[in-house]
């Protein structure tokens, strides 16, 4: 059988969502305009040796396994962080239908699954090696304690137990929102009053003096599209981590205002500040700028990434803005419920 006219072929290999070519004798035949940008210009008539040089490909294409596979994994193709996999499939006599499907995405999330099952399993750990070890004094050697030495140990089993609960219900929370990242909010929903709710609750960690916190809103505010637990949430994270992080005695600020056709909420403390080269990695779960001083003042590193999944349902827009020395403010910006009052 002769090779199939590239002609006739062209049209249907450019169609593809995806690099494809055709092989025939080790050689490249046809290729579409995504495996030319993939491979260069010069793709038909080049050895495939040279076109794609990985040894699982070359086997494939050469036929030079015992049992060749009809897919293989290739990494670097293009980009040395990108990942392909490359399916074939015969066509004609001895010639090969070539795919190159891009993994690069579903590669980085699973790589992504993986540090997350790590780092939550690391931070679960700290303080469940901490309540062994005192609940195993307390119960070994309890009587003999004095009142001081062991009323400090139960509130060490105490504070380590709440740390995990905290824990514990960030990564259930995050999880659930994640779940629904495709469904939108669709209520109604007025910020102020929420603003107020949450200002209402904040607590300063053990041991941080609890700031002033202020809010600054004009009326007739119009409500936004939002899940009001959600909403809430975000809220808390945002109060709690100004307070937590801002400077003892400093005040917070929260802001309301519209912008368009969009609710603006900012919260400000007069912090350290965050250093701008961890800024874009700020809300990846269990980053931690400081990672002693977020322990010790009771931070579990998913309050950031939780606010983030949430603006994101929420299809709103986050930007956090922050100077050494003077503190850091978060914007949040979310879409005004429609056929509302402005």
């Amino acid at each position: 059988m002769t090779d199939p006219p590239a002609s006739g072929l062209a049209p249907f290999l450019d169609a593809l969502q995806e690099p494809a070519i055709l092989v025939r004798d080790g050689v490249v035949r046809l290729g579409n305009a995504r495996a030319r940008r993939l491979f260069g210009e010069g793709l038909e008539g080049g050895d495939v040796r040279a076109t794609i040089p990985h040894p699982g490909a070359v086997e494939r294409l050469l036929g030079l396994g015992s049992q060749p596979a009809d897919e293989v994994e290739l990494v670097g193709l293009g980009d040395s962080r990108r990942h392909w996999l490359m399916r074939v499939a015969p066509v004609g006599d001895g010639g090969l239908f070539v795919r190159f499907i891009d993994r690069s995405e579903a590669h980085a999330a699973e790589r992504m699954r993986v540090d997350f099952v790590a780092n939550a399993s690391h931070e679960l750990r700290t303080p469940l090696a901490t309540l062994v070890g005192y609940a195993e004094t307390l119960r070994e050697h309890g009587p003999t304690l004095d009142e001081p030495t062991r009323e400090r140990f139960t509130a060490i089993v105490h504070d380590e137990s709440r740390r995990m609960q905290r824990l514990v219900e960030d990564l259930i929370s995050l999880s659930r929102i994640e779940a629904e990242r495709f469904s939108r909010p669709r209520d109604a929903v007025d910020l102020l009053p929420l603003v107020q709710e949450a200002r209402d609750a904040a607590r300063g960690p053990k041991g941080v003096p609890k700031g002033e916190i202020g809010i600054d809103a004009p009326a007739g505010l119009p409500p936004v599209v939002g899940e009001r637990s959600e909403l809430l949430q975000l809220l808390d994270n945002l109060i709690s981590n100004a307070l937590r992080y801002g400077r003892a005695g400093t005040p917070v600020r929260v802001s309301l205002g519209r912008e368009r056709d969009m609710v603006h909420l900012a919260v400000a403390d007069e912090g350290e500040g965050i250093p701008a080269e961890h800024i874009p990695r700020i809300t990846e779960r269990f980053y931690r700028v400081d990672a002693s001083r977020s322990r010790a003042l009771g931070g579990t590193g998913l309050g950031l990434s939780i606010v983030k999944h949430v603006v994101e349902r929420h299809r709103g827009r986050l930007r956090i803005e922050s100077v050494l020395g003077r503190g850091t403010t978060v914007h949040v910006l979310l879409p005004v419920a429609k056929g509302r009052p402005s």
